[in-house]
C-alpha cells in the first residue's frame, strides 16, 4: 500500500510541476511581450518625424537650430521639385517621341493610302505636316500682298519703293549711303552674296527640267554670262523681289524671271526690362580755349545734367594754360548755383589733340565700378532723351553706341530773311533745309570704359583734327562687339565757323574743306548764293516788266 501510495503521490506531484511550469513558462512570455512592446513605442516615439508645429516652432526659435533646420527644409523640398521636375520632363520627352513615332507612322500609312488609292475622304489633308502647310500657305500671303505679279494703289509719288538695278559687277543705286556713289561694287559681303546666289538660282530655275518642253527647250544651257541685269526692291514687310533678264536664242529675245524672298513672320527674340537708375555717364569734352562755346555747352549741360538727369559726371580736358581761368570760373560759378560737384578738370600742357584728351580723361576715371563714357565736343548740343538712348543702347561687352548727329547749316544763310536770328533751342528744328545727319561723323560715341580699354584706346599718334574717331570705330568694327549705328533725335552739332590750319596734312587739310563745305547749306541754298547775281537780274527785269503792263 505504501509503495502504491508513494506512486500516486509522485504522479500528482509531477502533473502539479507541469503545470506550474507552463504557467511560468507563460507568465515569462507575457513579460517578455510586455517588454517587447514598451521597447517598439519607445522606439516609435524616439523616430516619429517631427510635425508641422514642431517644424515651425523650431524655425522660429532665432537660435542657430532655427537656421539650419530652416535651410535643411528648404533643400529637402528644393530636391523634391527637382525630382519631380525631372520626371516630369522625361515623361515630356517619352510623350514626344511617342508622338513622333505614332505622327511618322500615321504620316507612312496615309502616304501608302493615297499611292493606292484608298484615302478615306475627308483624310485627304493629313499626309503633310500641318506646319509646313500653315508656313507655305504664309509665304504665298506674303507673294500675293507684296507688289510682284501685279500693281497697288499709292497716295502719290512719295510712296513708291524704287528698285535697284544691278549687274554681275556693280549696282546702281538711289540710296547711296555713306560712300555717296551713284554706282559702285556692293562693299558689303551678305549684299554682294544676295545679288550671286540670285543669279545662281535663277541659272538654277532656267535650266531644270521643268522650264522648257522639248519644243522649246534652248539647244545649249544659260551661263553667267547670259545674265544681262537685274533689279530689286525691297518691301520692309514683305520681302525682297527680283527682276533678272538673260539673253535670249536671238540679238533680239530676251528670257525674264521673277524671283521673290519673302519675310518670315515676326519672332520674339528676347524681352528683358532694364534699370538705368544706377548707370552714371562719365561725359568727357576735350577742350583748348573758346571760352564762349562753353558757356553754351555748360548752360545746356546745367539744363539737361543736372536738373532734368541728375547721373552724370562731367571731365574736361583742357589744353594749354590760355583762358583756361574762365573754364574755372564757369564750373565753380554752376558749382556755387546748384550744388553740383560731380566735375573733373585735367589741364595738360600739350598741343591740341581730341584723340589724347578723350584718352586722359578715360584713363583719369579713378572710381571702382564700370562707368559709361560719352565722348562729345564743346559744340554738341544732347537732350535728356539722348542720354536715356545712351544709357540703352551700349553694353559692357556686348554693344557699342555710335549715334549720328543732325548738324546744322550756318544760320546767318538759313535765317537770312530774318532780321533776328531765332535762339538756339529754336533752330532744333530737323528740316533738309536747316541741317544734315551728319553719318560720315564717329566722334560722339557711347561706350563702357572696360570696353574701351580692351580695345586699345584712341591712336595717340595722331595730333590735331580728324581721323582719331574713325581708327576707334574701325576697330569696335573688326571686334565681336555690336555697333549700334543710327540718327539720333536727341543730339546735334551746332554750326560754328571752321578754320582749316595751313600745318594740317594734304588728306587732313581735303577733309577738313569737305565738312567746311557740307556745313554751310543745303546743295539749293548754296545754289542760290552761286547764282545770286543772276537771279538779282532776272528779279528787277520782272518788276520792270510789271511797271511797263
Amino acid at each position: 500500500m505504501n509503495l502504491k501510495s508513494l506512486i500516486f503521490f509522485l504522479k500528482r506531484q509531477s502533473t502539479m510541476f507541469k503545470r506550474w511550469l507552463l504557467a511560468l513558462l507563460a507568465r515569462v512570455g507575457l513579460i517578455v511581450l510586455g517588454l517587447c512592446c514598451c521597447l517598439s513605442l519607445f522606439y516609435l516615439l524616439a523616430c516619429k518625424p517631427t510635425s508641422r508645429g514642431s517644424q515651425q516652432s523650431l524655425l522660429w526659435s532665432g537660435g542657430a537650430t532655427s537656421k539650419e533646420g530652416y535651410m535643411a527644409l528648404l533643400q529637402e523640398r528644393e530636391d523634391s521639385h527637382r525630382h519631380y521636375i525631372n520626371s516630369l520632363t522625361k515623361q515630356i520627352a517619352q510623350l514626344k517621341e511617342a508622338l513622333q513615332e505614332r505622327t511618322q507612322q500615321l504620316q507612312e500609312s496615309l502616304e501608302k493610302a493615297q499611292t493606292r488609292g484608298v484615302l478615306p475622304q475627308g483624310l485627304e489633308s493629313l499626309h503633310k505636316t500641318p506646319t509646313q502647310t500653315d508656313l507655305k500657305d504664309f509665304l504665298r500671303s506674303q507673294l500675293n500682298q507684296a507688289e510682284v505679279i501685279s500693281g497697288v494703289q499709292l497716295p502719290s509719288e512719295y510712296a513708291v519703293i524704287p528698285f535697284d538695278t544691278f549687274t554681275l559687277r556693280r549696282v546702281y543705286q538711289l540710296e547711296t549711303g555713306l560712300t555717296r556713289h551713284p554706282e559702285e561694287r556692293p562693299v558689303r559681303r551678305d549684299r554682294r552674296d544676295e545679288l550671286i546666289s540670285t543669279v545662281e538660282t535663277a541659272l538654277h530655275v532656267l535650266n531644270g527640267p521643268q522650264q522648257h518642253t522639248d519644243s522649246t527647250r534652248r539647244k545649249r544651257a544659260y551661263s553667267p554670262s547670259d545674265f544681262i541685269e537685274g533689279m530689286t526692291r525691297t518691301e520692309r514687310d514683305r520681302g525682297t523681289v527680283y527682276q533678272l533678264t538673260f539673253k535670249g536664242d536671238g540679238p533680239r529675245a530676251f528670257t525674264q524671271l521673277v524671283l521673290f524672298r519673302p519675310f518670315g513672320p515676326v519672332m520674339k527674340v528676347k524681352s528683358e526690362s532694364v534699370d538705368t537708375r544706377s548707370m552714371l555717364i562719365n561725359i568727357i569734352v576735350p577742350l583748348s580755349k573758346r571760352p564762349d562755346t562753353f558757356r553754351q555747352f555748360i548752360n545746356n549741360f546745367r539744363e539737361v545734367c543736372i536738373q532734368q538727369d541728375g547721373r552724370v559726371h562731367l571731365t574736361v580736358v583742357y589744353f594749354g594754360r590760355d583762358q583756361i581761368d574762365q573754364v574755372k570760373a564757369m564750373l565753380d560759378q554752376t558749382t556755387r548755383e546748384t550744388r553740383f560737384r560731380s566735375f573733373t578738370l585735367i589741364q595738360l600742357n600739350e598741343e591740341f589733340s581730341r584723340g589724347r584728351g578723350l584718352d586722359v580723361g578715360a584713363r583719369a576715371w579713378r572710381r571702382s565700378q564700370n562707368v559709361l563714357l560719352f565722348f562729345c565736343d564743346v559744340d554738341i548740343h544732347f537732350t535728356a532723351d539722348f542720354l536715356t538712348s545712351c544709357r540703352l543702347n551700349a553694353e559692357p561687352g556686348k554693344k557699342v553706341y555710335y549715334p549720328v548727329l543732325f548738324s546744322q547749316y550756318n544760320p546767318s544763310i538759313i535765317y537770312s530773311n530774318q532780321t533776328l536770328l531765332p535762339s538756339v533751342q529754336q533752330q532744333l528744328v530737323m528740316r533738309k533745309e536747316t541741317g544734315f545727319w551728319r553719318d560720315f561723323g564717329f566722334g560722339m560715341t557711347c561706350q563702357y570704359r572696360s570696353d574701351f580699354l580692351n580695345i586699345g584706346g584712341f591712336d595717340r599718334n595722331i595730333k590735331g583734327w580728324g581721323l582719331e574717331d574713325v581708327h576707334l570705330y574701325r576697330k569696335y568694327l573688326h571686334s565681336k562687339l555690336m555697333v549700334i549705328r543710327c540718327p539720333s533725335r536727341g543730339l546735334f552739332h551746332l554750326w560754328h565757323e571752321k578754320n582749316c590750319a595751313d600745318e594740317l596734312p594734304p588728306d587732313k587739310y581735303k577733309m577738313c574743306m569737305q565738312t567746311k563745305a557740307m556745313s554751310e547749306a543745303s546743295h539749293g541754298q548754296l545754289g542760290e548764293l552761286l547764282f545770286k547775281r543772276e537771279i538779282e537780274v532776272h528779279s528787277s527785269s520782272q518788276k520792270q516788266r510789271s511797271r511797263g503792263t
